[in-house]
């Protein structure tokens, strides 16, 4: 089945060309197992593409993704958590991917503040990585939140919390689900992934000074 285009079919190569590079880097580095995941990247102000449910990030190709309108129900085909990647886009325009993975360390991270709602972040040099941190004095919060099989309901908040960033710390371009993984996004591709290497990088990093003892 190919792809169908809700937009001029012209841009769609370079927003899959993403998807794709995306979605094999993340396997690459065991971030996606079994079909998990899921990947977008902004085509124009009407449209974006977005991975198919249940394919293998790993082994993508332009066929495993859809054309989702930015102002339409999920097309057919769609992860359910699809409803994430398209209310972002909606909310703010200015996002060019959304990269979706279940790590372990975002998962585990995730699931340890669940019942904090957040996780913040200091001291850190990679924090420097997301986009206008400029110190690792900085403090960085990561909203959790318990995951919930009803992705509209949790679309919902999800967009509530994103509306009103802390105002004592630096809202961070990712949240987590708990126990389940990160979402990370950017003005574009290579933004995206910076902001997710950054942010699972720094969850290892957590991790590991927690269990480490000299």
């Amino acid at each position: 089945m190919g792809v169908t285009f809700a937009t001029s079919p012209t841009l769609f190569p370079r927003a899959a060309a993403a998807v794709i590079n995306a979605g094999r880097a993340a396997a690459a580095r065991g971030w996606v197992p079994a079909t998990s995941g899921n990947f977008s990247a902004w085509i124009d102000e009407n449209a974006f593409a977005v991975t198919r449910s249940g394919v293998d990030k790993g082994s993508l190709t332009p066929d495993d993704l859809i054309v989702q309108p930015i102002d339409a129900p999920l097309e057919p085909g769609s992860s359910a958590e699809a409803a994430l990647h398209l209310r972002l886009y909606r909310d703010a325009p200015e996002t060019g991917a959304i990269f979706h993975v279940h790590s372990p360390a975002a998962s585990v991270i995730g699931r340890a503040h669940a019942r904090d709602g957040a996780l913040r972040i200091q001291g850190w040099e990679l924090e420097k990585a997301l986009s206008g941190v400029t110190t690792h004095e900085a403090v960085i919060e990561v909203p959790v939140f318990d995951n919930d099989q009803d992705v509209e309901a949790l679309a919902e908040r999800v967009a509530r919390r994103l509306a009103e960033p802390p105002h004592d710390a630096v809202a961070a371009p990712g949240y987590l689900l708990a126990g389940h993984g990160l979402y990370a996004w950017g003005r574009d591709a290579r933004e995206a992934w910076r902001h997710l290497e950054a942010l699972e990088t720094l969850f290892q990093q957590i991790l590991a000074s927690r269990s480490y003892r000299p």
